[in-house]
């Protein structure tokens, strides 16, 4: 467990540093990783493998920062970006869009564009912020990601807000003025994930606005049309989590599918259960906390096939370094350090906690995988927010068994509804009864614990830490005091 855990810290700092750096084309970096790595297959088992491996997974996250900076400088839309070029663009959308009344903006991929004087050029797959506004609002609006767009417009540098978008691999805003064509998913998995994405939010058709936007962000992760004033609530209860599809999500998805999985071989097992795992991918538009998630559940599935178990915490160790070399943006994604760190705190301090608790055994788990999560995201969230909801344990005591039916209800819901509703209109009502008296009291708890004020900042947070320390040292010492007393004579 050692070596993962050490080789993982030299790909963060070697991403640091490649960040420091700034951007590079980075091969001769590449290539001395690689023989670095060819080295280590060669040598004996010992610290001299475990240095070449840190290593060259180090020079590998350097080189992987330096050349995803270099495409965000360097790209056929750099002169035109410079010069705010009008140009007309075949894209694709990467995401859903984020739409108001007056405007509406998403992540594209660029496939296709060309100015007036120019031929139509590929754009090396850049991708672009792609904002509208006025007449184009509607129909950018009413697309999906994986669906595809002619547009005209001017591009422009990133700016302000919109800066951030860098770290999602933008290189420049495209200010919409026209749609002039849209187009269906070319690619097969985008059209079954959205066909199964409408399938599943087709059971809260029969809910109210504010119910089916938070079961959407339950289900998916889309939290578009949750309003301002929920989405405050859920943060400041510490419920936040429950509307970001993470692990919890993927093992409710496998859990549905399981009693098929029963009936099939290892094999068929298996490469089922990779093909659901990435169809719910595509539904939740790998958001950073689902891939690390699929990862880490691609990689258990793996390791079982071959019948070599991991334990948990090696097995996030593996999938974050995996996914911080293929994408080292990710070191500046709040979602993705938010997902490890609360797997890691579920990983270390689940058990010990549910052991030293008392009472039933349900009540145990679920108190010790919410307070681990809590101490899991702390040093993430004192940093980002300044602070941490005290009543943030309690209120994830109260909504997490409420979360967890209402994910697999919901799902199943969604498909029935889908299915049977053309034929019988009254099912989806009935089936929406449960739905909203899960969502209702979720949203309950979460009006409850947003009106207790009190929250930790990162002074309080230290000293409960060491108090807990030294209250943990403390019971550890009389324990081996009492160990260490001799046994009475017979």
């Amino acid at each position: 467990m050692v070596a993962p855990a050490v080789a993982l810290v030299a790909v963060v700092l070697g991403i640091l540093v490649g960040e420091a750096r700034g951007p590079a084309d980075a091969r001769a970096m590449v290539v001395l990783a690689v023989l670095a790595l060819v080295v280590t297959a060669r040598t004996a088992p010992g610290w001299r493998r475990v240095a070449a491996i840190v290593f060259a997974v180090g020079l590998l996250g350097g080189a992987a920062m330096q050349r995803a900076l270099d495409g965000l400088t360097h790209s056929p839309l750099t002169t035109a970006v410079a010069a705010r070029a009008d140009i007309t663009a075949r894209v694709t959308l990467v995401e859903d869009p984020d739409a108001t009344r007056w405007s509406a903006s998403a992540l594209v991929r660029v496939d296709a564009w060309s100015t007036g004087t120019s031929p139509r050029d590929s754009a090396g797959g850049r991708r672009v912020l792609a904002s509208a506004s006025g007449d184009s609002t509607t129909r950018l609006a009413l697309l999906a990601a994986g669906e595809g767009a002619t547009v005209r417009g001017w591009l422009a540098p990133l700016d302000g807000f919109d800066t951030r978008m860098k770290w999602r691999h933008a290189v420049a805003t495209l200010h919409v003025t026209d749609v002039l064509a849209v187009a269906r998913p070319r690619d097969p998995l985008a059209r079954l994930a959205n066909r199964a994405r409408s399938l599943v939010l087709s059971g809260s058709e029969a809910l109210a606005p504010v119910d089916r936007a938070v079961l959407a962000g339950f289900l998916l992760g889309d939290t578009r049309a949750v309003p301002d004033q929920v989405e405050e609530q859920f943060r400041a209860a510490g419920l936040t989590h429950l509307t970001a599809v993470s692990g919890g999500n993927v093992a409710f998805v496998l859990a549905l599918v399981a009693p098929l999985l029963r009936r099939l071989r290892l094999g068929g097992r298996l490469v089922t259960s990779l093909a659901v795992l990435v169809l719910f991918g595509t539904m939740t538009r790998w958001e950073p906390s689902v891939a690390r998630a699929i990862t880490m559940a691609v990689i258990g599935l793996l390791a079982g096939y071959l019948g070599r178990p991991t334990a948990g915490v090696r097995v996030l160790v593996l999938a974050a370094g995996a996914l911080l070399l293929v994408d080292p943006f990710l070191v500046h994604s709040v979602g993705f350090l938010l997902s490890c760190a609360a797997s890691l705190g579920i990983a270390l301090w689940a058990r010990p906690i549910a052991r030293w608790r008392r009472g039933p055994m349900w009540l145990r788990e679920v108190l010790a995988v919410s307070a681990a999560a809590q101490l899991g995201v702390a040093p993430v969230l004192v940093p980002v927010f300044g602070s941490i909801p005290l009543v943030a344990l309690p209120a994830n005591l109260v909504a997490v068994p409420l979360a967890a039916p209402l994910t697999m209800w919901g799902i199943v819901a969604g498909v029935a509804n889908g299915l049977i509703g053309p034929i019988a209109p009254s099912i989806p009502r009935l089936l929406a009864v449960p739905t909203a008296a899960l969502v209702h009291a979720l949203l309950a708890v979460a009006d409850v614990a947003s009106r207790v004020p009190i929250a930790l900042d990162g002074r309080a947070l230290a000293g409960i830490v060491a108090l807990g320390t030294l209250v943990a040292a403390a019971h550890r010492a009389r324990s081996l005091r009492r160990d260490a007393r001799p046994l009475p004579a017979r």
